[in-house]
Order: structure tokens, then C-alpha cells, then sequence
């Protein structure tokens, strides 16, 4: 049975965009636009998260051979995203669609009202038909603003606008049990909610022209994939790779959802430098919170330590007693009062269940 969504993230990657040579694939380029536009022509809303800026600058402007990395990554980054963009435009307009560049840092992600304001300029986008294209802003994005890669982004796009699925192209099968170049390794075709010990059998290492690997994928989309939102992991140099993953007719991975999260909880899961100060806790309140199947509120009993102020409203980090990170909540009330109640039982939460997003155990 075809899968039913309503509201797409598609993220392409550098690999598959680009060719061996290290320039732009337009010919691959116009497949998907292609394939994205016969999504649209269905009804489908579709937001596309894509790489490639730099690979596109570097098939305008060559740099020297001793150019510094990261200035020559921005030089190629502001020559090529004009280029992309220009090119997606010119592609999506022999479908008579019309495209929007949006171009966003982790700082964009920090500020509850900001996050508000970007999701607003989605959605009116997507409102009046118009398909935007994200990518990190390259430009003026480098060490501590920089997202782990257009994945991670990717992730925070479809959690911001409450998408029902997130589909990563990439350029292998899906998740492999084993190295995907060994005839040994068997593809996985679904992951639970639960799955864990991905670092057992994937490998960590970088695709070619990305700055990301498999790892942090599997990461990422089972993060996603706690909020509610479907992640696919698929082979974007496949033809007609899109419709076929929505038919369940392609070879890929699925990252089985977990039940809906709430808004609040999804600003949470991006939201994982913005906390205001850090509540370690005992180990009872870790037993509680992280009991399976069972939604419960932070109480001030199983508070040991409050690190920092903050007010309510405020996001707070959640560590057990070893000072190792447990999630994000939102505070019921600030620290003055946090502090007058710590460790006392019969007192209100200091987060509630529907405010608290708990960091998946790493695999």
C-alpha cells in the first residue's frame, strides 16, 4: 500500500549531485526536479534541504593550491549558491514552479520566537506553492555555527514544520548490517523506534564531498523518527527514486516512527544549545524518566543540583549525577524557586511530561 503523506522533506546529498570530478551532476539534478515536480503535480507539499553550493562554485572558480580550507569553502560556497539556486530555479520553471532560497545557521534555530518566525515563512511559502530550498549558509557558517551536516539540518526542517516523513538521498542503498561494499551485507529494510547499536555495524566514515557519513545519518533519523516523523534513507542516484519509496517499492531503510510529538517538543529536539542552565538529577528521577512506555514529569524530589538561572519559560538541561546529558525541558518556574524546592517531595513539576524531549540513548 502506497504510504500516505501529505508534507515531504526531501534532502539531497553532495554525493549525489555530484560527480567523480568534484563538479555539479545536472543531468541527476534534473531528474529529481523532475520527480519532485510529479510529487507537487499530486498534491504533495515538498520542502527540498540541498547540497551541492560548493560543488557548484568549484565548477566556476578555481582556487590555489595552498588556499585556506575554510576561506576557500566560503568562496566557493557564495559563487556556487548563486549558481544552484539559479539552476534549480530554471529546472523547476519548465514545470512552471517556482522556487525560494532559504539559507539558515544553527543560530536561527535558537530563539523560540525566531524559530516561529522562520516556520512562518515556510509555511506561507508552501501556502502559496512555491518549494523551498534550504541549505546552511555556508558563507558565514563555519566551526561552532555549523550543523554537522545537511542531514542534521534536514532533521530540523522536518521537525520545525511537523512533516510527515523525511526522505535523505544519499549514495548507497540505505543502512547496511556491515560495510554496503561487502557482498556479506545484508541491507535493512526497517528500524524501530527502539533500535539501538548502529555504531556496531556502521561505519563512520565521510562520504567523499560531504561532511557527513551513514553514522551520523542513523543518528539523525532515529532522533527524527522519535518525533513522529518517518525518515527514509535512499539511493538518490536510483531512477525514479522518489515515487518508488513512496510506493514501498524501493530498496531502502525506514526509520519506523514513534507516536506524534508535540510542537514544543519538536522546538525541543532543536533546540540543543539553547538551554539556559543545566538540573542534574538522582538516580530515581533517570530510572523515571526513561522508563519505557511511560510518559512522566521532572519533580523538584529527584533534583540534587541546579547549575545556572533561569525563568520560567526558560530551556533547561537535564543531566543525571554524573553531569552526563539526559534531554531539554521547558521550565514550569525559575531557579529561585527551583532551588527552595529541591529534593522535596509533593511540590509541582519542574518540567511537565508534555514539555520534555529525552535525548535518545546514543547508538
Amino acid at each position: 500500500m502506497p504510504l500516505a503523506y501529505r508534507r515531504l522533506v526531501v534532502k539531497i546529498g553532495s554525493n549525489v549531485l555530484t560527480q567523480d570530478n568534484g563538479l555539479p551532476d545536472l543531468d541527476r539534478m534534473e531528474q529529481l526536479v523532475a520527480q519532485i515536480a510529479a510529487l507537487k503535480a499530486q498534491g504533495l507539499e515538498v520542502i527540498l534541504v540541498s547540497s551541492g553550493a560548493v560543488a557548484a562554485g568549484r565548477s566556476l572558480i578555481s582556487l590555489p593550491a595552498k588556499a585556506d580550507a575554510v576561506r576557500g569553502r566560503q568562496l566557493l560556497a557564495a559563487v556556487g549558491q548563486v549558481k544552484l539556486l539559479s539552476t534549480y530555479a530554471e529546472l523547476f520553471g519548465q514545470h512552471n514552479l517556482l522556487c525560494a532560497q532559504v539559507l539558515v545557521t544553527k543560530e536561527d534555530f535558537r530563539d523560540r520566537q525566531h524559530y516561529l518566525n522562520m516556520r512562518n515563512c515556510f509555511q506561507e511559502l508552501l501556502l502559496r506553492e512555491v518549494i523551498p530550498i534550504v541549505n546552511e549558509n555556508d558563507v558565514i557558517a563555519v566551526t561552532e555555527l555549523m550543523f554537522t551536516d545537511n542531514d542534521e539540518l534536514a532533521g530540523l526542517i522536518a521537525a520545525q514544520l511537523g512533516a510527515d516523513a523525511l526522505i535523505i538521498l544519499t549514495n548507497v542503498d540505505g543502512i547496511f548490517d556491515g560495510d554496503p561494499r561487502l557482498p556479506t551485507s545484508q541491507l535493512l529494510r526497517e528500524i524501530a523506534p527502539t533500535a539501538t547499536g548502529f555504531a556496531n555495524f556502521v561505519t563512520s566514515q565521510r562520504s567523499q564531498f560531504g561532511r557527513g557519513g551513514m553514522l551520523t545519518k542513523c543518528h539523525m533519523a532515529h532522533k527524527v523518527a522519535k518525533l513522529g516523523i518517518s525518515v527514509h534513507i535512499a539511493n538518490g542516484k536510483t531512477a525514479g527514486i522518489l515515487p518508488a519509496v513512496l510506493a514501498e517499492t524501493a530498496a531502502h531503510t525506514w526509520f519506523q516512527p514513534s507516536k506524534t510529538a508535540s510542537g514544543k517538543k519538536k522546538w525541543l529536539a532543536t533546540s540543543p544549545d539553547s538551554a539556559k542552565a543545566a538540573v542534574r538529577l538522582n538516580a530515581g528521577a533517570v530510572a523515571a524518566l526513561t522508563a519505557a512506555g511511560k510518559a512522566t514529569s521532572l519533580l523538584p524530589v529527584g533534583v540534587v543540583a541546579i547549575e545556572g538561572q533561569f525563568r520560567k519559560g526558560d530551556i533547561i538541561r537535564l543531566t543525571n549525577e554524573k553531569g552526563q546529558g539526559l534531554g531539554l525541558g521547558i521550565a514550569e518556574y525559575g531557579s529561585d524557586k527551583a532551588l527552595e524546592r529541591l529534593g522535596q517531595q509533593h511540590q509541582r513539576p519542574l518540567v511537565h511530561y508534555d514539555y520534555l524531549f529525552l535525548t535518545p540513548t546514543p547508538a
